[in-house]
């Protein structure tokens, strides 16, 4: 049986910290200032706080504050103004193409923007499925549940799967549930719980 690729997308497809994810931190913090009625240094350490707790600010304003999910993911992930910081390698396409199996994204971000971007990279073709956090019941990495979820819907072994990501966090998850993973980094060290370690998507191919 081929294996199966689970890809991240930001900052594993493309580079979100150079402009995409400063832009949306922003406008979570002006919509927590909105709509909590937060100075901005408030809803700053609260972004940041259920972030680091739930993996998603959103989980937090959901459970503690009764926040619409759709209102805030729609208003704080406007595909139009991201689009300019839009960043990823070159040959990317080429490399998806190339790579053996069958290949799905996975992210935390909701799914109008994960298929926004991956159609704008123009490597839509290459992906049989893209999962943004609503279709995992708003239940983001590294929960398992997320993962679970992928898993359970195309019927997966999770042996056969590889979860390319560059959260070491999320790769912790997915390799407790079976699968390989390759954590998309620079840095030098290697986690145990990591089985590969690339700079780029490309270098998937020498695996």
């Amino acid at each position: 049986m081929a294996l199966t690729w689970i890809f991240d997308l930001d900052n594993t497809l493309h580079d979100a910290s150079h402009g995409i994810f400063p832009h949306i931190n922003r406008a979570m913090t002006d919509y927590m200032m909105r709509h909590l009625d937060l100075s901005h240094a408030d809803a700053e350490a609260l972004r940041q706080r259920y972030w680091m707790q739930y993996g998603a600010t959103l989980k937090g304003l959901v459970q503690h504050h009764g926040i619409d999910a759709q209102h805030f993911l729609t208003t704080t992930h406007l595909l139009d103004e991201l689009a300019q910081w839009l960043c990823w390698e070159a040959g990317l396409a080429e490399a998806l193409r190339r790579l053996p199996g069958r290949k799905v994204v996975l992210s935390n971000g909701p799914t109008h923007y994960v298929e926004g971007v991956v159609e704008r990279m123009g490597v839509e073709r290459h992906f049989f499925d893209c999962y943004g956090v609503e279709r995992l019941a708003f239940r983001p990495k590294p929960h398992k549940a997320a993962f679970r979820a992928v898993l359970a819907e195309h019927r997966l072994d999770p042996a056969r799967c590889v979860m390319v990501e560059d959260s070491l966090e999320n790769l912790r998850s997915a390799k407790a549930l079976g699968m390989r993973t390759v954590w998309v980094s620079r840095e030098a060290r290697r986690p145990a719980y990591v089985d590969r370690r690339v700079g780029r998507i490309a270098e998937l191919l020498r695996f």
